[in-house]
């Protein structure tokens, strides 16, 4: 043990002889799936099944849901489809259930803030504007619409891959003024700017990136929302145990653990598609339908993801 942390099985502990924690509390969990929208073979919403996947995805680790995100095919369900997958995922698990609700047009992502909240969702998910392209001011006007109507908390979706627009600091910071903005799920890439906006604004960071979680972690982050959770939320969970007690030989351990499997489901940039090959893989949907433009993953892509899986020990 180095200047009280242990890279043993022992938890760390401090001059009083207190077990010390490197993580502060997460208020929507630590691992959180961003849960596939099943499909029938006709593309309707199969409500059951999605309450099945979110009931062994809480019993193999995650403490947290999302639905309704973009490995959830947001861009293609519909506003009475999303109220729904919420009232079902809701009843059927007890952890916190966070809805995305965002889009390019203000006035409808305060449609969705609104409709779904009342569903039940315990947070909402709210991608920076994309395609569009605002300007920082106009990415500030936006948060704010949403927060005039929000009575649950707020997650930033920062993730300019798919947006076309980073958030600067300096919006963070107003970002953090409003008072239902709590959290950020940062899918930048970026670490060293997640340290200084994490810093400046107190919001609760996420990782929006598998194969940067112990990464973020280490400069903060509470934990991630993610695709690999699909199938590993378990030794995930076990790698937050870890780094949290001060065990970072065994975190390290298990990011290399499941390093093919992010390989597998985020490598091709077609998570939505690779996170229901995974489920498939493991026998928990029987349907991999898409809606167009998306297609469901191919039988080399099941087969792919299916090696990754094995190679990581999860199947």
């Amino acid at each position: 043990m180095t200047d009280g942390i242990s890279t043993t099985g022992t938890p760390t502990q401090g001059a009083d002889g207190a077990s010390i924690h490197l993580l502060d509390p997460a208020p929507f969990g630590r691992v959180l799936p961003a849960m596939v929208t099943p499909m029938t073979p006709n593309g309707d919403v199969d409500f059951e099944a999605a309450q099945r996947v979110a009931k062994q995805l809480v019993a193999d680790g995650a403490d947290g849901i999302v639905v309704n995100g973009t490995t959830g095919e947001s861009p293609t369900t519909h506003m009475d489809e999303k109220v729904e997958l919420v009232k079902a995922v809701k009843s059927a698990v007890d952890v916190p259930v966070i809805s995305g609700a965002g889009s390019n047009d203000t006035a409808h992502t305060v449609r969705m803030v609104e409709q779904t909240q009342e569903a039940g969702a315990d947070a909402v998910l709210v991608v920076c504007p994309y395609y569009s392209r605002p300007s920082q001011e106009g990415i500030f006007q936006h948060y704010s619409a949403v927060e005039a109507s929000a009575d649950k908390p707020i997650i930033i979706y920062d993730v300019p891959g798919r947006t076309g627009v980073r958030i600067q600091h300096d919006t963070y910071c107003r970002l953090a003024e409003l008072d239902h903005v709590t959290a950020v799920k940062d899918a930048t890439g970026d670490i060293a700017g997640a340290v200084r906006k994490r810093l400046d604004t107190g919001l609760t960071w996420y990782s929006g990136d598998d194969a940067l979680y112990l990464p973020f972690l280490s400069i903060g982050a509470v934990g991630i929302i993610s695709v690999v959770a699909h199938a590993a939320a378990g030794p995930m969970r076990d790698l937050a145990a870890a780094f949290d007690r001060g065990d970072i030989a065994q975190a390290q351990q298990l990011a290399w653990r499941i390093a093919p499997a992010v390989e597998a489901m985020n490598g091709a940039g077609f998570q939505a598609g690779m996170a229901k090959a995974a489920l498939y893989a493991r026998g928990l949907i029987d349907c991999t339908m898409m809606r167009l433009p998306n297609v469901g993953p191919t039988p080399e892509q099941i087969q792919h993801v299916t090696d990754g899986l094995k190679n990581s020990g999860l199947l």
